[in-house]
């Protein structure tokens, strides 16, 4: 069941007012026109939500100065980009405060939109926000990681330097259910069902920033949730316009976005400008990189905005042991929709680049792909990067040859001879990753005993689609004898476990465990030490036939009153280091430009594999989007009115099934060493190493036909048959 199958009696409906400009100054000269209309219950605008604050943003960067502009529920006297609230409107029916919106009176005043992040920083480039805001322009902050001077004396020194411009385009996270809300207040607390990547961090800054009411005064319930990406991570204005008006009129108040609305009102992702050079020695060896990014952040700070580039920075020398790095990030304002997280949340933007300069440098240099790779990659771990972070395990090396060894990599020429007969062009790309993940915290679990001899887990993590439910009944079954459909797992509420950021399953079955023990042991009257527990769900005296099931020992603790209940917190200290290698092998049609994935392996190390089927999950899911980026996903703004152009799923393109071939996948597994189960993150992978692989084996088509050097994402037909033309013209030069 997901929010949008959740109706209270006598659910009130909502629809917000959102601007037709990108920008503008406004002033609603009349909403009692609206309000007026039956079935009507409450018209808001920023005038009567005052009491409310903004919407915070946390993305701090240490030692960096960030100009976070006011972000209002609703938008006071001036809008920002197209799909701007300002009102609110509460009625029977959605279809009734639809209609009452389009009652409210609202004058416009237009003014020139500022699009294209490079273009906002400018000297002369139109404002988004007043001097009194944001002094330094569309500048909304500028900061760098690495050793400048290093890298600098570096490239001075270098045999060879490579150098790449390339646009990471702007995406919008297509999620199965939109978002959604429904608020019901009982006189003296609320409660918000939605759609969210986690429950409690909403409450919490719900409370404590917008509403500012104390935490206990709120109780949110994720119910089924298809789908996050990134962009369910944090609270939205609706969240908390919801809420405000269930207080106010005392019914439930729903509001649940159709597909359009939600092209217009969640934070999108991507959209970097990236420079970046490569110095490399006589021999091939990486001697530094530099990267200059520009990180569009749309119109104001979203929750986690800055940090998205400044986390994607950390990772920007990859899998390879390059001495010195630096790279300057900045964050431009632009009259577009917010950016925020969106699945891997900058690393698959560094992957990007440094995947397409190893690549490029291998053509310049005449060495291949794989070997120049080889001759970089780091090979003793733990290892720690220019940018400061420490790997703890991996070996490249090792998942590379498996995925060229699956692809059949020394056929490649026979296969390209192939196509070449049938008129098209062929071309194969590796790309590795790293990632970090898994370092949020704290996480609660708590590990129940029930009546009936199963086990419920309560954890604070919330599933977006993972599987958490059936990961978590597999690690408690293991622990304790029980078949897995013995397990319930309940999340996504806040007022049955305390926090919830990542996973205390483990540690809190193994104080479970102990429990047990301890309350068999009476019950058998023997010592604990001699006590086994078993398959099936009972305790076992070792090496007799005496036994106890769990279900008489929950009766037995339920007669003396005790629980047999046990939670523990784990705040992991360091990150997980996932990464892998992907190759992709393409075939692209020179009349038409159309490309089509022939082969695509994966290879991942993510450390111990907990259950293939989820896994195997999570990365043709995320390879999909990957995919979808390299060749057809694009969130486009009309350069003068700031319309989003691509709006609807008529003008946005996602993979399809027949777009995508049947994925190859396999672990290559190195456990971790940074937690107690050895696993390493696996949800984001997929989205990481796919976008470089594919477009490496795209570029690598049209160099070997018409060497063409560059190709922006995404790599559409309409762009892959210009940059054919272009070459055939330069060829016959």
């Amino acid at each position: 069941r997901y929010v949008a199958d959740h109706a209270p009696e006598g659910t009130l409906h909502a629809v917000l007012l959102r601007s037709p400009h990108a920008h503008a100054r406004f002033r609603i000269s009349d909403v009692g026109k609206a309000g007026a209309m039956p079935g009507v219950a409450l018209v808001l605008t920023a005038q009567d939500t005052a009491s409310l604050g903004d919407l915070p943003c946390q993305g701090e960067i240490p030692g960096t100065d960030i100009v976070v502009p006011p972000y209002p529920v609703l938008a006071r006297d001036e809008v920002r980009h197209v799909g701007d609230a300002i009102a609110f409107v509460v009625a029977d029916t959605p279809e009734k405060a639809r209609d009452a919106t389009e009652a409210i009176a609202v004058e416009w005043e237009p003014v020139a939109p500022m699009i294209g992040a490079a273009a906002a920083l400018e000297p002369d480039a139109p404002p988004v926000w007043p001097k009194t805001i944001a002094p330094r322009g569309n500048l909304a902050f500028e900061t760098e990681i690495g050793d400048a001077a290093a890298t600098t004396r570096a490239f001075a020194t270098a045999a060879r330097t490579v150098s790449l411009s390339l646009v990471n385009q702007r995406l919008v996270a297509n999620y199965l259910d939109t978002r959604g809300v429904v608020a019901e207040y009982d006189g003296e607390r609320l409660t918000l069902t939605l759609s969210s990547q986690g429950s409690h961090a909403v409450r919490d800054v719900l409370c404590r920033d917008v509403l500012k009411i104390p935490a206990d005064k709120i109780r949110v319930v994720t119910p089924d949730v298809g789908g996050g990406f990134g962009t369910k991570l944090f609270p939205y204005r609706e969240y908390a316009l919801a809420a405000f008006a269930a207080r106010r009129l005392e019914r439930p108040v729903k509001w649940v976005a159709d597909r359009s609305e939600h092209f217009l009102g969640d934070a999108q992702g991507r959209d970097n400008l990236t420079r970046a050079r490569l110095a490399l020695d006589a021999e091939g060896r990486f001697l530094a990189l530099d990267v200059d990014l520009i990180a569009d952040m749309g119109a104001y700070l979203s929750f986690y905005a800055p940090l998205i580039p400044f986390i994607g920075a950390g990772m920007s020398p990859g899998l390879y042991d390059i001495p010195v790095c630096h790279v300057r990030v900045r964050g431009a304002f632009t009259n577009t929709i917010p950016v925020d997280a969106y699945r891997g949340a900058g690393r698959p933007e560094a992957a990007y680049v440094i995947e397409r300069l190893v690549d490029l440098a291998a053509r310049e240099i005449g060495i291949a792909p794989d070997e120049l790779r080889r001759r970089n990659f780091i090979t003793a771990m733990p290892y720690t990067t220019p940018t400061g972070k420490t790997y703890d395990s991996g070996e490249p090396g090792r998942h590379l040859r498996r995925a060229q060894e699956g692809a059949d990599w020394n056929g490649f020429e026979r296969r390209l001879a192939q196509s070449r007969e049938a008129g098209r062009l062929r071309g194969i790309g590796i790309a590795t990753y790293v990632e970090a993940c898994g370092n949020n915290g704290p996480d609660t679990a708590r590990v129940r005993l029930d009546d009936d001899g199963g086990v419920t887990v309560l954890a604070g993590t919330q599933s977006t689609g993972q599987g958490h439910a059936t990961a978590y009944a597999q690690i408690v079954a293991d622990h304790l004898g029980l078949a897995p459909a013995r397990v319930r797992t309940i999340q996504g509420d806040t007022d049955l476990i305390a926090t919830g950021a990542g996973t205390g399953g483990s540690s809190a079955t193994e104080k479970l465990a102990g429990m047990i023990k301890d309350m068999a042991a009476e019950a058998l009257e023997t010592a604990a030490g001699d006590l086994e527990i078993g398959d099936g769900g009972a305790v076992r005296v070792a090496g007799t036939d005496r036994m106890i099931t769990f279900a008489d020992l929950a009766r037995h603790a339920r007669t003396r009153r005790r629980a047999l209940s046990a939670e523990d917190a784990f705040t992991p200290q360091e990150a997980t280091y996932p990464n892998g290698t992907h190759l992709a092998e393409v075939e692209v049609d020179p009349e038409t430009g159309a490309t089509r994935i022939m082969d695509y392996r994966v290879v991942d190390d993510f450390g111990v594999t907990l259950n293939p089927l989820l896994l195997a999950g999570q990365v043709h899911g995320g390879t999909v989007q990957g995919i979808g980026q390299a060749l057809m996903e694009n969130a486009v703004y009309d350069a003068v009115s700031g319309q989003l152009i691509s709006a609807s799923l008529m003008d946005y393109a996602l993979p399809r099934a027949a777009d995508v071939p049947p994925l190859a996948f396999e672990t290559c597994n190195v456990p971790c060493r940074n937690n107690p189960l050895g696993v390493k993150g696996a949800g984001e992978a997929g989205a990481i190493g796919s976008c470089p692989a594919v477009m490496n084996a795209v570029l690598d088509a049209l160099w070997r036909a018409y060497r063409i050097r560059h190709l922006d994402m995404p790599a559409t037909s309409e762009r892959i048959w210009a940059a054919i033309a272009e070459g055939r013209r330069l060829h016959t030069l």
